[in-house]
């Protein structure tokens, strides 16, 4: 049986990140980036992240940042993977030593394809809606823009919710789902349910 690992992002508030772990969440993300209603400072990530136990990936956000705030965060905050959601390019990515995702805003003319191959090291590809702004729309982009046999590692994202994930996941077998306004009660807040909710939809469509 295949299982669908799980990310919930955005997350902002200690009872947010306990929500998320007890439900059986495989990593969290950390938003840094501070336009977004949900980033936080490394002070407050750090403190969000003495609650993930062992084996929950930290994961840090971050959208067209200056190196000198990407390493501030990682001399603060133990991340064990990053995510880029801008325009950086690979050696933008490769410079901090960790592994990275790479997010590709889905649009008609987006190949991505070609894409991916200007991204050779990156571990995976978070494909997200084309929205103003960066991430955390809540708007889901059309699965058939997704080229028959991607090879590489996709992480599905944008818009989904407790109600589409399963129908998501038989149509485009990612290898991990991303969510953060689908299990939100407002921008940036988690509802423990919707996140229960959420990871028993994957849990159901896996099988």
């Amino acid at each position: 049986m295949t299982r669908t690992r799980i990310k919930i992002c955005g997350l902002t508030r200690p009872e947010d990140v306990r929500a998320a772990v007890a439900s059986g969440t495989d990593a969290i993300g950390l938003v840094f980036y501070p336009p977004s209603p949900r980033a936080v400072s490394a002070e407050q990530a750090r403190a969000l992240c003495t609650i993930v136990p062992p084996f929950v990936t930290i994961v840090g956000l971050f959208v067209n940042p200056e190196p000198v705030w990407v390493r501030e965060v990682m001399r603060t905050v133990p991340l064990q993977l990053l995510q880029f959601h801008g325009d950086e390019c690979e050696e933008d990515c490769l410079r901090y030593g960790l592994p990275y995702i790479k997010a590709a805003r889905m649009r008609q003319d987006l190949d991505l394809i070609n894409y991916a191959a200007c991204f050779p090291s990156a571990r995976g590809f978070l494909l997200d809606a084309f929205v103003e702004g960066y991430g955390g729309g809540g708007k889901v982009f059309d699965w058939g823009l997704i080229p028959r046999g991607f090879a590489r590692p996709l992480i599905l994202s944008g818009g989904l919710d407790a109600e589409n994930v399963g129908d998501a996941i038989r149509r485009v077998a990612p290898v991990a789902v991303d969510v953060s306004s689908g299990v939100e009660c407002a921008k940036g807040i988690k509802d423990a349910g919707k996140i229960a909710r959420f990871v028993a939809g994957v849990r159901d469509a896996d099988g």
